[in-house]
């Protein structure tokens, strides 16, 4: 018996049981196609948060209140003093600018619509720092911030929620928590973040929304532009230290992150996020193969007689392995095959705000471990029949 002949034999025998093959292919299906398509999930989480945190702009240093001692209390807050100080052509010759931020959540009012939206209090040179674009209207300047004039900038999405279109927005009025202020520009869209929107803000000269919405005193955060990032760290640490009083640097009552350090901290949580993904689908892939095993056990003992007659005939030992083996390869081979194709496809949809992003490895890693499974799991239930005793199978019942 030929290799050719083997295959004709394994192909007639699965066909003889066509919706117990199919049901067993299914299995092999879905665990090549999870496989692939979480991986592939994971891929564009990562994909869509490195593109986030990139887009916060690599030159950019941000300094935030750290919470400590028992109850989590800040024990100084940073103030907009501190961003003035930070921005010293002599202490800290490598920053170009430091923005000071305070932040609220206030409900904007036009007309009879409400909408719950973000408000960032800060100075112009913020919209370089983050690397915002105009869309219409126009930015507020030094001058606004100043005489703490009631201006505000929306984002696309803010803009949209409040006036119904972005395009209406500029010269109206809309209360912020009751206070009346006057749009004066529309920003570019930039995106989402997974669920979050980053057009969903409005932003504002500091005076007014101090004024106005959050009050005198400390601010959220100071965000500093700087070519030079981690020369300026050090020069934003020394101020910083000597404003604050600080004497144990392992306790600081502030801290500065980059952009580079959350892309580096959050690739790591990624890749383990990703591997685990891949190991819950290589489950549903082992599952199947186990199913295999299974079924060919069945087909083995329902074909007893079978076996017997054609060992009594001359068959030989291999030929009977062979054609088992083949018949458990050519499941998992179609698994395989039909598994790509719905991870493929099902890659091309979006899923939980996520676009999956396709590992070409994990495709060729999945369809090899499918074929692979057919010998592994087929191996045992293929042996068994190549062993059977032609006098002992001829007399099976």
């Amino acid at each position: 018996m030929n290799f050719l002949e083997t295959l004709r034999f394994a192909a007639a025998g699965l066909s003889a049981n066509k919706m117990r093959s199919a049901l067993t292919t299914l299995g092999i299906t879905i665990g090549v196609g999870a496989v692939i398509l979480l991986v592939a999930v994971g891929n564009g989480a990562s994909a869509s948060v490195s593109q986030s945190i990139q887009g916060l702009g690599t030159n950019v240093l941000t300094v935030s209140q750290s919470r400590g001692g028992a109850m989590g209390s800040v024990t100084t807050s940073l103030t907009k003093q501190d961003a003035e100080a930070i921005v010293d052509p002599v202490g800290a010759p490598d920053v170009e600018a430091a923005s000071p931020v305070a932040s609220t959540s206030v409900t904007a009012t036009y007309e009879r619509t409400t909408y719950s939206v973000s408000v960032v209090g800060t100075d112009p040179d913020y919209f370089e720092t983050e690397n915002y674009e105009l869309s219409q209207g126009s930015l507020f300047t030094d001058s606004d911030n100043t005489v703490a004039r009631k201006v505000v900038v929306l984002g696309s999405s803010a803009a949209e929620g409040i006036f119904g279109t972005a395009n209406a927005a500029v010269g109206k009025q809309v209360l912020l928590d009751g206070i009346q202020f006057t749009v004066v520009g529309v920003l570019k869209s930039e995106g989402t973040s997974g669920s979050s929107d980053n057009d969903d803000t409005a932003i504002a000269p500091l005076s007014s929304v101090q004024a106005s919405l959050t009050g005198y005193g400390s601010i959220n955060q100071i965000v500093v532009r700087s070519p030079q990032v981690s020369l300026a760290e050090s020069e934003i640490y020394a101020i910083l230290d000597a404003r604050h009083g600080i004497k144990d640097t392992s306790n600081r009552d502030y801290q500065i992150s980059s952009a580079t350090q959350l892309l580096e901290a959050s690739s790591e949580t990624d890749d383990t996020f990703t591997v685990l993904l891949a190991a819950v689908a290589g489950i549903s892939l082992l599952v199947g193969g186990i199913g295999v095993t299974n079924i060919m056990l069945v087909t083995v003992t329902e074909r007893i007689r079978e076996i017997g007659i054609r060992k009594a005939l001359g068959a030989p030992r291999w030929a009977i392995l062979g054609q088992f083996l083949a018949e458990a390869t050519m499941l998992s081979l179609l698994g395989g095959v039909l598994g790509v194709a719905a991870g493929v496809i099902g890659s091309r949809f979006t899923i939980v705000g996520i676009t999956p992003v396709l590992v070409p490895s994990s495709i060729v890693l999945a369809f090899a471990v499918s074929v692979l499974i057919g010998l592994f799991f087929g191996s045992y239930p293929a042996n068994r029949a190549a062993s059977l005793r032609p006098i002992a199978a001829l007399r099976h019942e």
